[in-house]
C-alpha cells in the first residue's frame, strides 16, 4: 500500500503475538528515530529499548498497570535528555541551560513525538503494531529510579510494539473540516461543535454496547477474552456517575478531570527532582 493508506489505516495496537522483534528490524526503528526532525537539529533525545521480562513487567507498573506494556515484546521509553548536551557544551567550554529555558523544553518535546511518530510509521509499514503510552509521566521519579536515568533527562513517553494479534477495524475520529483552518482560525458555532463530536462518537442513548465498540474500541480489542466483564465494568461506572453524554463519559470515566489537575503538582515535583527548573 501507499504512504497515504498506510496512515489512514493505522491504529493503536493493544494486543500482541509472544513473537520477539528481530535486531535488524530494531535497528532500523532506532535509525528512523535518530532521523526525526530536530530544532536545531541539537537532538536531545534518548531512546531506552526495553525487552526483558523483567523490565517489560516493572514497565507495565509503572504505567498504571496496563497489560499490553508487559505482553508487548518491545518497549522503547523516549526521554528529553539534555544531560548529553550539557556535558557536551561543558566540554567545548560553553553554557547550556536548556533545563531551565521553558523553549529548550518545548522543542525538545516536540523533537522526542516526532522521533517515536516516525517509529510508529515505519513500524506499521514492516507489519508490527504499536500503541503510546504516556502514563508514565505519572511515575517519573520511580521510572528513572529503576531504568537509571540521570540528571537533566525525562522520560516522557512510551512506546510498545510487536506483531498484532488484533487490529481495531475503525477509530473515531473528527472530520478532516472540523480541524481544519484555512489561513485564520475559524471558530465553530455551538451547533456544529455538538455536531462534529456526535458524528465521532454517536448518540450515547443508543444500545449501550455499540456505542463503547465505537468510543471505546481499544481497549475493547486489548480486553477481548473479557469483554463482557469489561463491559460490565464500565456501564456499572457510568450509571453510578450518571453519564448522560459523549463529553462526560470522555472527562468523568476515561480521564477525570479533578484527577488530570491534581497530577499537576506531582508531575512538576518530578520534573523538578530531575534538575529541571523551567516551572
Amino acid at each position: 500500500m501507499d504512504t497515504y493508506e498506510l496512515m489512514m489505516k493505522r491504529r493503536s495496537v493493544r494486543a500482541f503475538h509472544d513473537r520477539e522483534v528481530p535486531e535488524s528490524v530494531i535497528e532500523k526503528l532506532m535509525d528512523v528515530a535518530n532521523n526525526a526532525p530536530s530544532g536545531g537539529n541539537i537532538q536531545p533525545l534518548s531512546i531506552i529499548v526495553v525487552r526483558n521480562p523483567e523490565s517489560r513487567n516493572k514497565l507495565s507498573e509503572l504505567a498504571g498497570g496496563q497489560p499490553w506494556v508487559k505482553n508487548a515484546p518491545l518497549s522503547m521509553i523516549f526521554c528529553l535528555d539534555f544531560y548529553r548536551v550539557k556535558k557536551w557544551a561543558e566540554l567545548c567550554q560553553t553554557d547550556f541551560r536548556g533545563e531551565q529555558a521553558l523553549n529548550h523544553f518545548l522543542i525538545a518535546y516536540a523533537d522526542l513525538m516526532a522521533a517515536a511518530q516516525n517509529v510508529v510509521i515505519l513500524a506499521e509499514s514492516l507489519g508490527l503494531g504499536s500503541v503510546y503510552i504516556g502514563s508514565i509521566q505519572h511515575e517519573i521519579d520511580e521510572t528513572r529510579k529503576y531504568f537509571q536515568i540521570p540528571e537533566y533527562v525525562l522520560p516522557l513517553m512510551v512506546l510498545c510494539l510487536g506483531y498484532p494479534k488484533s487490529i481495531p477495524q475503525h477509530i473515531p475520529k473528527l472530520k478532516r473540516e472540523t480541524i481544519t483552518h484555512h489561513e485564520k482560525y475559524q471558530p465553530l458555532e455551538k451547533e456544529a461543535i455538538q455536531k462534529a463530536f456526535d458524528d465521532k462518537y454517536g448518540k450515547i442513548d443508543e444500545d449501550m454496547e455499540k456505542y463503547l465498540e465505537r468510543a471505546f474500541v481499544e481497549a475493547l480489542e486489548a480486553e477481548k477474552q473479557e469483554t463482557t466483564r469489561f463491559l460490565d465494568r464500565v456501564k456499572k461506572e457510568m450509571k453510578r456517575l450518571d453519564i448522560q453524554n459523549n463529553a462526560q463519559f470522555l472527562f468523568k470515566v476515561r480521564y477525570p478531570t479533578k484527577v488530570m489537575v491534581r497530577m499537576n503538582h506531582r508531575i512538576k515535583e518530578s520534573i523538578q527532582n530531575a534538575g529541571f527548573k523551567i516551572f
